[in-house]
C-alpha cells in the first residue's frame, strides 16, 4: 500500500524503516513447489473465460487478444494477506464479480513486515490459492502482486515465487503478475536490474501472461521507467495513486510516460490520503476517473478491509459480523460506495 506523498521534493525527504527476517529464515522460506497447493487446470466445468482472453500491451494501451480491442479494467485490490486472510475466499470474489461487476481482483501477497510469505509461505500460498481459483471461477482477472516495498533485496525469492507461478498459470489467461508493489526511494536502474530478472524467471515457463513492474517513490515515477523501458514488450508500469494526496503534478509525470510509449496500469488506488487514512477526496477522485478514462488506464481500488482507516472498504467488524459475501449498503464505508459507483460505471461503459 501507499503510504508517503509522492512529489519528488518530499519524496527525497522520506525514510522508511522496516523489520526484516534474518538471512537463515529467508533462506528457509524460499518457495517449494511442495508449500504450493495443487494447481488450477487451464480448462473444466469451474472456468469462466476471462472477457478479452490473454492481455497484451500494443503500443500504450492494453488489448484483449480475443477481439484485438484496447481494454480498460476496473476492479478492487485485496489488503495485505496476512492480515486482513479472512477476505482471501471464492465468497469475497463472487460479491465483487456479481454485485459489483468487477473485472479484475488484486490478490496483494504480503512478502515481509514482521509476518507474510517470507515468514510463512505455506499460509500465504493457500490464500492465494484460493483467490485464483475463484477467479478462474467466475471470469475476473486477477493480479497476482508481491506486495513488497524492498523487493530488490528479496530478488532470489522472487524469482522462485514467480518462475514457479508461472509454470502452474501459463495457460490461464485471467493471470497478471505484478513483480513489484511499490518500490520506495530506489533508483529505475536498480529497479529494471531487479525486474529483468523476474521477467526472465517468469517468461522460461509462461512467454505470454501480462507483467506489471512498480516505479520508483511508491510506484509514481512512471516517467523515469518510461525513458529507460524493459526490452519485453508485455509489460505495463505500475501507476499508484491517492485522491487526497496526489493530482496534477503526478498526471503529468503519466502523461510524460505515455507519450514516451509507455502502457501504465493503476494496480493500485485509493480515495482518500496517501496514509491510507483521512476523508474521502470526492472531487479529486472524479478528476483522477476522468484522466483514466481519457488515457484507458485500468486499475485496481485499494482496499478490501475492514480496518478502522478511510481506504476500507467495508465497516470495520464488518468481517466478523457479517457471513462473507453477505454484504449490502449498510457494511460499506464512504469510500467503499464511492469505490463501487466507480467500478460499476466501467462495467456499464464496456
Amino acid at each position: 500500500m501507499l503510504r508517503e506523498v509522492g512529489n519528488a521534493a518530499m519524496c527525497n525527504q522520506l525514510a522508511w524503516t522496516r523489520r526484516r527476517a534474518s538471512a537463515c529464515i529467508i533462506h528457509m522460506y524460499l518457495p517449494k513447489s511442495s508449500a504450493w497447493p495443487m494447481r488450477v487446470g487451464s480448462c473444466g466445468p469451474s472456468m469462466t473465460p476471462p472477457p478479452h482472453g490473454r492481455l497484451a500491451v500494443r503500443g500504450r494501451h492494453l488489448t484483449g487478444l480475443s477481439h484485438q480491442q484496447p481494454v480498460v479494467l476496473a476492479g478492487v485490490s485485496l489488503f495485505w494477506s496476512q492480515w486482513m486472510g479472512q477476505f482471501w475466499d471464492e465468497a469475497t470474489v463472487a460479491y465483487f464479480a456479481k454485485e459489483w461487476r468487477a473485472g479484475l481482483i488484486r490478490a496483494a501477497v504480503g512478502v515481509h513486515e514482521s509476518s507474510g510469505y517470507l515468514f510463512d509461505p505455506i499460509a500465504e500460498l493457500a490464500k492465494l490459492q484460493r483467490v485464483v481459483d475463484a477467479a478462474v471461477q467466475h471470469g475476473l482477472y486477477c493480479i497476482i502482486d508481491w506486495h513488497d516495498h524492498h523487493a530488490e533485496q528479496h530478488t532470489d525469492e522472487a524469482c522462485a515465487f514467480f518462475a514457479e507461478a508461472a509454470r502452474r498459470y501459463s495457460e490461464v489467461e485471467h493471470v497478471i503478475y505484478e513483480i513489484f508493489n511499490e518500490p520506495l526511494q530506489v533508483p529505475w536502474a536498480t529497479i529494471k536490474r531487479y525486474a529483468e530478472r523476474v521477467i526472465a524467471a517468469i517468461r522460461k515457463h509462461d512467454p505470454s501472461n501480462l507483467i506489471i513492474v512498480g516505479t520508483p517513490c511508491w510506484s509514481q515515477h512512471v516517467d523515469e521507467a518510461a525513458a529507460a523501458p524493459l526490452a519485453d514488450t508485455n509489460v505495463a508500469y505500475a501507476l499508484h495513486f491517492y485522491a487526497g494526496t496526489h493530482g496534477a503534478e503526478l498526471r503529468e509525470r503519466a502523461e510524460r510516460a505515455m507519450a514516451a510509449g509507455a502502457c501504465l496500469f493503476a494496480s493500485e488506488w485509493g480515495t482518500v490520503e496517501a496514509s491510507g487514512d483521512g476523508a474521502v477526496a470526492r472531487a479529486s477522485v472524479d478528476e483522477w476517473m476522468r484522466f483514466l478514462r481519457q488515457h484507458r488506464i485500468s486499475h485496481a481500488a485499494w482496499a478490501v478491509s475492514d480496518k478502522l482507516e478511510g481506504a476500507s472498504i467495508f465497516k470495520q467488524g464488518t468481517s466478523a459480523g457479517v457471513k462473507m459475501g453477505a454484504w449490502n449498503e449498510q457494511h460499506l464505508t464512504e469510500s467503499g460506495k464511492l469505490v463501487r459507483d466507480v467500478v460499476q460505471s466501467w462495467a456499464d461503459d464496456t
